[in-house]
């Protein structure tokens, strides 16, 4: 057991979608990783709208788990202020930090859980790992596919929004990352990694 000011209830795991807040991002490939946070969200029974830690929160159980749901509000780049002062105030390791991103290099609808690793060059893990200096965070990532064309504009690409067939896609592919996440919060990471990673 995690040993915590006891004036606030414990957390066991973060569990944090990356996306950029506001309107003008809603669909866009960049947000899938909000797109899991609500769909877990919705399958707890958890509203995330408590302003916190820079982010939209919503407290919930996972098992025997008490998770706090997390959607930064800091833009994609700073995602690790709002992680790093969540895991400060809880006093958690990054082994209890599920982070929910894009990843450009799976095709659209692709799942892929990993224990720990770089970055892979998105901006949110990114800055995640460099305030906090560890890499150790489990993570899923979700497929947003590959540039069209290799003189694509990244940021262009990134901020794109997906085609109605890929959508649909997305949509099964949050399904299948929340489950996931349910599975990997009760410590059971290897066997999420051979049911549901593609």
């Amino acid at each position: 057991m995690f040993f915590r000011n006891p004036k606030y209830s414990p957390v066991d795991f973060l569990v944090v979608g990356l996306g950029n807040p506001g309107k003008k991002y809603e669909g866009t490939r960049h947000n899938s990783g909000f797109v899991v946070l609500e769909t877990l969200a919705q399958n707890l029974g958890v509203k995330v709208n408590r302003v916190k830690f820079k982010s939209l929160c919503g407290d919930g159980k996972i098992g025997d788990s008490r998770v706090l749901l997390m959607q930064p509000q800091t833009f994609m780049n700073a995602s690790g202020e709002a992680v790093c002062e969540a895991m400060r105030f809880y006093k958690l390791k990054p082994e209890q930090v599920l982070v929910i991103f894009d990843d450009i290099s799976l095709p659209v609808g692709a799942v892929r859980i990993r224990r720990k690793g770089s970055d892979g060059g998105q901006k949110g893990m990114q800055s995640i790992i460099t305030l906090s200096g560890s890499d150790e965070f489990p993570r899923v990532k979700i497929g947003i596919g590959e540039k069209p064309h290799p003189d694509y504009e990244l940021s262009a690409w990134v901020l794109s929004r997906f085609t109605k067939q890929e959508a649909a896609l997305l949509l099964e592919a949050a399904e299948t990352a929340a489950a996931a996440v349910c599975m990997i919060v009760q410590g059971n990471i290897d066997e999420a990694m051979n049911r549901y990673s593609k």
